[in-house]
């Protein structure tokens, strides 16, 4: 039996921290090393509907939005067993890179997924904690697309499923104790793997419909 501990409200200043990330150096506001040309800002209009825009400055940076858990009064966690669903519409323009997953002390990461318009039917489901990777390619998945995503932080495998349907478990897992902050954010690729945004575009986003996470009574007792 599970029980929904936590309904994202963008707009809550206690669920969520705008602008800033301890996943970023010193929190940020840029984090050119990982190949991003993002600028954080904590101006609500880009993250706070739910709609996570990137706009082109005049330094040839992009202001971009980011919402993390971490530091928020609230200050949720995500932890081992928990399930989390969300249903997100992928984003069109190229340089684009969306991504919801975590983040504590400097790693726990795990993406519930990255999209990069360039590979249109293509989502990047990776477990960082215990390197568990698949590059998962389905018709559903395409620029401007609607996809319902959940992933199980399960103890020996976390486990992905699209729409529905089971595409991926790594049988790597989390372990018993972890725990992370959630971080839902648009980056914008500065073209070293991915190419960065067309000369003419001024602005990208893309949109988180809902995110709720799902907990088992016996915590921690997840596959």
């Amino acid at each position: 039996m599970s029980t929904v501990v936590f309904t994202a409200d963008f707009a809550s200043d206690r669920q969520w921290v705008a602008g800033r990330s301890w996943a970023y150096p010193d929190g940020g506001p840029t984090n050119p090393g990982d190949n991003k040309l993002d600028h954080l800002t904590d101006d609500p209009s880009y993250s706070r509907t739910g709609t996570f825009r990137a706009t082109r400055r005049t330094d040839g940076l992009w202001d971009a939005g980011l919402l993390t858990t971490e530091e928020s009064a609230e200050g949720f966690m995500v932890r081992t067993g928990d399930r989390l669903d969300t249903r997100v519409r992928l984003p069109t323009g190229p340089g684009s890179w969306p991504a919801i997953w975590t983040w504590r002390d400097g790693g726990n990461e795990v993406d519930v997924f990255e999209y990069h318009p360039d590979n249109p039917d293509l989502l990047e489901l990776s477990n960082h904690v215990r390197d568990g990777h698949s590059y998962v390619r389905d018709e559903a998945v395409r620029p401007g697309g609607v996809i319902d995503l959940s992933v199980t932080f399960g103890r020996r495998s976390v486990v992905w499923s699209l729409n529905g349907e089971r595409v991926f478990a790594d049988g790597r897992g989390v372990g018993s104790s972890w725990h992370a902050y959630l971080i839902v954010n648009l980056s914008v690729c500065a073209g070293r793997y991915h190419p960065p945004p067309d000369a003419d575009t001024t602005e990208l986003s893309y949109e988180v419909e809902s995110l709720v996470v799902h907990r088992t009574a016996a915590r921690g007792a997840g596959t």
